[in-house]
């Protein structure tokens, strides 16, 4: 996961600052990957993210922007208004004409979560409790919902350390774009 700003990503690439995960190695430029539209909050937006290759193991990475989920073809804010909405009691058929989305889709974002959601609780309040020792998460009931509590407790605790970010760009970032991804929830970055 990378920042939104390409040309950032263009200078810490060929600076040698990224690493690559696996290995530790340097990320070197190696083309992009192919083109796709991500539904935003304002309409299609078209993304080429950057690839590159580690130097160390000669793996190659896709480096996604941490405004988006890995393949998702709509925007982490997106979808976090979806599992925002559900939490708030509103059902996927609501939340898919609020979001102009399918049925089907905002179905399958709320089952992953759902499916998800108590280990990215525990994902989210190791580093809630990483950032803020002495913060604690309110317990609802409802495993969805305490995960969303402590994605937005460790995001507020990473903003007062390391300054303001979109909630999902760091729920996104944290998950190493799997938010909503197959497998246990792991930081992997």
């Amino acid at each position: 996961m990378v920042g939104t700003d390409s040309s950032e990503v263009e200078r810490l690439l060929f600076d040698g600052a990224l690493r690559c995960p696996g290995c530790a190695g340097e990320l070197r430029p190696w083309g992009h990957a192919r083109g796709r539209g991500v539904r935003d909050e304002v309409g299609v937006v078209r993304v080429r993210p950057r690839r590159s290759a580690c130097s160390g193991c000669s793996r190659t990475h896709v480096l996604v922007p941490m405004s988006l989920l890995v393949r998702r073809a709509d925007s982490a804010a997106v979808i976090g208004r979806a599992l925002l909405a559900k939490a708030g009691g509103s059902g996927h058929r609501k939340i898919s004409g609020m979001l102009s989305r399918p049925v089907s889709t905002v179905r399958g974002w709320l089952r992953r979560f759902g499916a998800r959601a108590e280990s990215l609780r525990v994902l989210f309040t190791a580093l809630l409790h990483a950032m803020d020792a002495c913060a604690a998460a309110a317990v609802t009931g409802s495993v969805f919902d305490d995960a969303l509590e402590a994605l937005g407790l460790a995001a507020a605790a990473a903003a007062r350390l390391f300054g303001p970010r979109p909630v999902w760009q760091f729920a996104s970032a944290a998950s190493g774009g799997q938010l909503l991804g197959p497998g246990p929830a792991a930081n992997t970055g």
